[in-house]
């Protein structure tokens, strides 16, 4: 702060020393006047100066070390008000847009906020129609017609749950109940309900699970293992999907191993970004690149590590590792 008050401050601070020097200049060239005398009030003067600057920065760098130091960019209720009038100019300027800023913001939010019920509002209402066009699927006779609009419903079913997941992720503390849960019924439900699809492009599953019970949330893990096992289900064609869990350093893992296309290499530090769709071309497998992101997002808040291991036309391995119970105290707390 002090340089940069000492830089402000420069055209006077070279004011002050132009006129001593001018002073000087003067004494030296007139022999009239006593140059050791000028010298003097040179000195004196320049003490002065320093007193004076020293007094002006503590009492004008208060202000605005106040507006550097404050928590909150958004709150100036702790900015004082100064009696310096140029000050005073900052300080009801800054106040006025604060306040435009923050009506603004509230009547975005509202916005912000209506929208995002009329989509959940929406989203269920679509559902009922969905369960009836389920029914409907159901009794078509010719097997292979109703095999593909099964497949075709399911992923249907998985974005509208994806985006309706995606809504309430934001307010996703409100909507946590930690709990001991069975795992097993856990994974069978969700393949259960990609079973459809799993059965047009054959593919299997071979459970393996040394650990049956996990701490977390129900709905929220529930959502994590759909969005994996349709990702290993979206990229594998003829083979089997293994899922295990285990303990591994005092801690409980679940591994969803799939022998699909793999991950490219440049691609897997990417996969759980926002939007990220693969580099590599692959027909008939599109993506909105929303699932992983939601999925590492919702892992993070139930504390629970998601990593992957891909290798290329070899398959993928993803991997949850859960927290210990102590710390989710924080978690049960919400």
């Amino acid at each position: 702060m002090i340089k940069k008050y000492l830089v402000e401050r420069r055209s006077w601070i070279g004011l002050f020393l132009c006129l001593h020097l001018l002073f000087l200049f003067v004494a030296y060239l007139d022999p009239r006047i006593p140059f050791s005398s000028i010298l003097y009030i040179v000195f004196l003067s320049f003490i002065v100066t320093i007193i004076f600057f020293i007094i002006r920065y503590h009492k004008e760098a208060t202000f605005y070390k106040q507006i550097q130091d404050l928590d909150d960019a958004y709150d100036m209720s702790e900015l004082q008000r100064t009696d310096q009038p140029f000050e005073q100019i900052i300080y009801e300027t800054l106040m006025q847009k604060m306040k435009h800023y923050k009506r603004d913001v509230d009547h975005y939010q509202i916005e912000l906020e209506q929208e995002k019920d009329d989509i959940l509002s929406w989203i269920h209402e679509i559902k009922t129609p969905l369960t009836t066009m389920k029914l409907m699927i159901e009794r078509i006779e010719d097997h292979t017609l109703k095999k593909q609009l099964m497949v075709e419903w399911l992923r249907i079913d998985l974005l509208l749950d994806q985006q309706l997941h995606q809504k309430r992720i934001s307010s996703i503390e409100n909507d946590l109940y930690i709990e001991s849960l069975e795992l097993q019924p856990l994974v069978n439900k969700e393949i259960k309900h990609i079973q459809s699809w799993c059965m047009q492009k054959g593919i299997g599953f071979d459970l393996s699970f040394d650990i049956t019970e996990v701490i977390s949330d129900g709905k929220w893990l529930s959502f994590i293992l759909r969005q994996l096992l349709s990702n290993a289900v979206k990229y594998s064609c003829e083979s089997d999907i293994h899922i295990r869990s285990y303990t591994c350093n005092h801690q409980t893992k679940i591994d969803i191993i799939d022998s699909g296309r793999g991950i490219d290499p440049k691609d897997l530090s990417r996969i759980f970004d926002k939007g990220f769709t693969s580099t590599v071309d692959e027909r008939g497998m599109a993506s909105t690149g929303m699932g992983l992101y939601l999925a590492r997002m919702v892992s993070e808040t139930l504390l629970t590590q998601l990593d992957v291991q891909s290798e290329r036309h070899v398959g993928t391995t993803f991997t949850l590792t859960f927290p210990n119970e102590n710390e989710l105290t924080s978690l049960r707390g919400m």
